[in-house]
């Protein structure tokens, strides 16, 4: 699959403090890519580097496989963004705002403004001013606006950011149209991890300036989703038994009371009995799902909570 941004040892210095690191990331050709981290973590100055708004201390940005250098601007036209929050013109109308955009920017295709709309779900509201419109409205004018030069690659900066959870679905929906019926590959960042994990096909965990993993989510839901959650009395003579017993690795303590086993080679049955004839009192043993915020978190945390 192509790589239409690529990123090489990206970092950027403000006044001597670095806050991003040696950043290296692939973003597919007709992928959503998911940007999470923390508030603070370099996200947004890495998007503005990728649109030429800040310039790199170091390292190198490729965009459909040409360097961008600071006087680049040609390959701008190839992408639509909305960097922190949309502004527009309060006392004009939505269809106004839109064809004063394409006029700034060059854009005279007939058409173009009301398709925008349309794709946001804008239609029958065109005429309305922006002050009367909701936030919800406002993001999705946003991303018509990003999208009426119908671009190849767009970049949303936590577009969900303060919307009710009836915003985020449509948000949600919105983007997957871009991607599946459009064709259009979505960079975006958030810090609500569940709402990545709904639409992501690829993540990049950034912390500290540094990101720390880029990983499809398919593999996470393979490799890591799955485990076996076991309430027991004794969390030493457990662990004891786990690795002296059982031969298992790879588990997380979650508390005094409770253990999480990664590994499928060995049955819940084979377990819940070595335990029992150990004389730990087991409490409750299930199957459980691990969702991208455990990933997240123990990622984040340096990963050392896994045993």
């Amino acid at each position: 699959m192509e790589t239409v941004i690529q990123i090489h040892q990206l970092s950027k210095s403000f006044k001597g403090i670095e806050t991003v690191s040696d950043v290296n990331m692939n973003v597919k050709k007709g992928e959503i890519y998911g940007f999470l981290g923390p508030n603070g973590a370099g996200k947004t100055t890495i998007m503005k580097m990728i649109l030429n708004l800040v310039k790199p201390t170091s390292g190198e940005i490729k965009i459909f496989n040409q360097s961008i250098s600071t006087t680049s601007y040609q390959y701008l036209s190839k992408i639509g963004s909305i960097i922190e929050y949309p502004e527009f013109y309060g006392r004009l109308t939505a269809k106004e705002n839109l064809e004063l955009h394409c006029e700034y920017i060059g854009v005279y295709e007939k058409g173009a403004v009301k398709e925008a709309l349309d794709i946001v779900g804008l239609n029958g509201v065109e005429n309305k001013k922006i002050h009367e419109f909701s936030l919800g409205m406002k993001q999705r004018l946003g991303i018509a606006r990003a999208i009426v030069t119908k671009p190849e690659i767009l970049i949303l900066d936590e577009p969900i950011n303060g919307l009710d959870p009836i915003g985020i679905k449509d948000i949600r929906e919105l983007l997957m149209l871009l991607k599946e019926e459009h064709g259009i590959t979505i960079l975006i960042s958030s810090h609500i991890v569940a709402e990545i994990e709904s639409i992501a096909d690829t993540i990049g965990i950034l912390h500290h300036g540094k990101l720390l993993k880029e990983v499809r989510m398919e593999d996470i839901r393979k490799e890591n989703m799955e485990y076996l959650e076991i309430k027991i009395d004794d969390l030493k003579k457990t662990a004891h038994v786990l690795e002296n017993k059982l031969g298992i690795r790879k588990y997380e303590i979650v508390n005094q009371h409770c253990i999480r086993i990664f590994e499928h080679d060995i049955s819940q049955s084979q377990i819940n009995k070595e335990l029992i004839l150990n004389d730990i009192v087991v409490n409750g043993i299930e199957k459980q799902q691990q969702h991208l915020e455990e990933y997240f978190l123990n990622l984040i945390n340096g990963g050392n909570q896994i045993a």
